[in-house]
């Protein structure tokens, strides 16, 4: 193999292993949480993607070891997705977009919607805090497609939250 057919492959990898890392679930250990069971989730929580380049809501709360499910519509004419990340994981994946547009990639963390449909992201938020969000699609992070979650500490009050819908 020569250096310009690795390059690729040594990519691939890093961002398999970047991927991993994100979305392993343990103990809490992430600071963006770890992937929720289904027959855990206490709320659902609708977020629509638009071709302006945001996410409704763009800010969203929650509590302390909450599983929600997070049902993301593109209304939109183009791809976009949802992926939970510090901002640091969320500009050094971003960057890997814009080498590679054409990547498709799958993780707990995440969601990429086709134009006109629906996904979703069950996630359970397990340390307090923010958690950023933001489509990774290239352009769209530039542009300003970003979100956050606050997470409240467990027993904290005074944090409104949206009505639950019924599941």
């Amino acid at each position: 193999m020569n250096s310009r057919s690795i390059r690729p492959l040594l990519f691939v990898t890093a961002l398999l292993a970047a991927s991993a890392t994100l979305a392993a679930p343990g103990h809490g250990s992430n600071p963006v949480g770890e992937p929720g069971k289904a027959s855990q989730v206490t709320r659902t929580v609708e977020v629509d993607m638009t071709d302006n380049m945001r996410f409704t809501p763009a800010q969203i709360s929650v509590r302390q070891g909450e599983t929600v499910r997070f049902v993301v519509k593109n209304s939109g004419a183009v791809k976009h997705e949802l992926v939970f990340g510090t901002p640091e994981e969320l500009k050094e994946h971003y960057a890997m977009m814009v080498k590679m547009p054409g990547m498709e990639h799958a993780d707990d963390n995440m969601v990429t919607v086709a134009p006109g449909k629906t996904g979703e992201v069950v996630w359970r938020f397990t340390k307090a805090g923010k958690v950023d969000f933001a489509c990774l699609q290239p352009g769209h992070y530039d542009a300003g497609m970003k979100g956050l979650v606050t997470v409240a500490q467990k027993g904290q009050g005074g944090l409104r939250l949206p009505a639950a819908r019924p599941l």
